[in-house]
């Protein structure tokens, strides 16, 4: 398995990914949007197929933020998301951020607190409402 940072995919594959993981069927150019708003992203592929992803958005100062976690069904329980976060960590690290934020669904608090050394804090969410 090779993970890399800032590597090259394409929108259909991660699309592809994406619907496997969280459903979402809408195409998304997933190329011009991370290039846009994120500081990075890691990849994982096993040969040319893409086992995994992370992106990693940022204030353009010192938080980063874990998005769009993301292994593929047969790479799954095996230690790929844990190493994609722990690359993303690193990366951002050395782009000079200091803090890494998560947010995630409660079935996910071991995987992030545990697995990926997150620490529980305080945090807020307002629904805009939209669909």
């Amino acid at each position: 398995m090779n993970l890399a940072w800032r590597a090259p995919f394409t929108s259909a594959e991660l699309s592809a990914l994406h619907h496997a993981c969280f459903g979402s069927l809408s195409p998304v150019d997933w190329w011009t949007r991370v290039n846009a708003h994120s500081l990075g992203w890691v990849v994982a592929r096993d040969g040319d197929v893409l086992a995994g992803f992370v992106n990693v958005a940022w204030d353009g100062g010192e938080h980063a933020f874990i998005l769009d976690t993301m292994v593929a069904e047969g790479y799954r329980r095996g230690g790929v998301a844990t190493r994609l976060v722990a690359r993303a960590a690193e990366e951002a690290r050395a782009t000079g951020c200091r803090w890494l934020h998560v947010d995630f669904e409660p079935h996910l608090t071991r995987f992030y607190l545990e697995s990926c050394g997150f620490s529980p804090t305080p945090a807020g969410l307002i629904s805009l409402g939209l669909a």
